[in-house]
């Protein structure tokens, strides 16, 4: 059990599966306690359960990362059954592949309304109580996609992992101009066997995506490599981790 992951208050988004539930299921197994948000209550209830039968920790709260005030109530949740928070994980994401010639209009407002307004609203709700105790971890899942633009058809994806890679910088050149006490990870996974597959709804482009996922690796690599930043001293950040299965070429 890692002494600086044991007893830390992690909160994460997009937790009712995929990365976010294998990363819950990780860190409560090192002794963390997660508070868990997703929109999929009964998902959430389950993996709570399990988590707290196996003697972890782990609260829960409906969550859609599009709207603020559902944020700012599961940090509120983690305030209240914990008394902290230590580490927010941005995990919430979409992944809608098509080409642009297709006018997915609503899948790109909802690409950038999650992947990108719902980071943003998960850093407004906690930076506050971060640097009020003067200390946090901000950990933001980007993609691959967000250093090189998946194409064909992931253009406006690629756009917003883009963002969420710059805002994670960004943010992180803030906070230690500010004295440095709250770091900020930046993890880029590529092929991950998810449910982030079944985002899209151009037939030819999930068709596409379904065979460039049969290389995908499991979820917890990516829990893993979010406890490897966790686990840190204190005055160590890891600003960025980029993994994927080793025959992926892209």
């Amino acid at each position: 059990m890692s002494l600086n992951i044991a007893g830390k208050v992690v909160v994460i988004t997009g937790a009712s599966s995929g990365l976010g539930e294998a990363t819950a299921r990780h860190l409560a197994a090192l002794g963390a306690c997660v508070v868990l948000g997703a929109r999929r209550m009964d998902l959430l209830t389950i993996l709570a359960e399990e988590i707290t039968a196996a003697g972890g920790q782990a609260a829960i709260a409906d969550t859609d990362v599009t709207v603020p005030a559902e944020v700012k109530n599961l940090i509120d949740t983690a305030l209240a059954v914990f008394g902290k928070v230590d580490v927010l994980i941005n995990n919430a994401g979409l992944m809608a592949i098509a080409p642009m010639s297709a006018l997915q209009v609503d899948e790109w407002n909802n690409m950038i309304d999650i992947n990108i307004k719902g980071v943003l609203n998960g850093i407004a709700a906690v930076l506050p109580h971060f640097q009020a105790q003067n200390s946090g971890h901000f950990i933001n899942i980007s993609s691959v996609a967000g250093q090189k633009v998946f194409s064909p058809g992931g253009t406006v994806y690629s756009g917003t992992k883009f963002a969420v890679s710059a805002i994670s910088e960004g943010l992180r050149h803030e906070l230690a101009a500010s004295g440095g006490t709250i770091r900020t990870t930046t993890i880029l996974p590529g092929a991950i066997a998810t449910e982030l597959t079944g985002g899209s709804s151009h037939a030819e482009s999930a068709a596409g995506l379904k065979e460039f996922y049969k290389q995908a690796i499991p979820a917890d690599a990516v829990a893993r490599a979010v406890a490897y930043a966790i686990g840190q001293p204190d005055d160590v950040s890891i600003n960025e981790i980029v993994l994927r299965p080793t025959v992926q070429e892209f």
